[in-house]
């Protein structure tokens, strides 16, 4: 069995898992203070899930660029999203004004880079991300 990772799609499942995290876990796991756990406004866990996101997709991003469309515009829509989701965690006060344009970018990042490499690899359309 040959098994390939799409990068890609990896990368907006991470992104959307954050967004998930940020969004919902406020709403329902809001009791988990009072059992000694703090993911919530838990700093680490925040850079931990950026850190993961950014690892994934600048891997991605690069293997896109590299091998396939050699377009940085997908880089630049991910770097911008990086840079919203870290202001995120500095400036709690604009958390949601943050988050949503942060995932947007990231989104649209591994979107585009799909759509690159999909549009300059005609021959060999399932290599992309791999």
């Amino acid at each position: 069995m040959n098994f390939k990772i799409n990068w890609d799609a990896f990368g907006i499942a991470t992104s959307l898992a954050c967004a998930i995290h940020c969004a919902l876990l406020p709403l329902f796991i809001t009791s988990l203070p009072l059992f000694g756990y703090d993911i919530i406004e838990n700093n680490w866990f925040e850079y931990g899930m950026i850190a993961l996101a950014f690892v994934v997709g600048t891997y991605s991003l690069y293997h896109g660029r590299k091998k396939h469309h050699h377009s940085w515009m997908p880089m630049i829509f991910f770097t911008v999203g990086i840079i919203l989701l870290l202001g995120k965690v500095i400036w709690h006060h604009w958390e949601l004004w943050l988050l949503i344009p942060s995932v947007i970018c990231i989104i649209t990042a591994h979107y585009l880079n799909y759509r690159m490499c999909r549009s300059h690899n005609h021959a060999h359309s399932d290599d992309c991300n791999h």
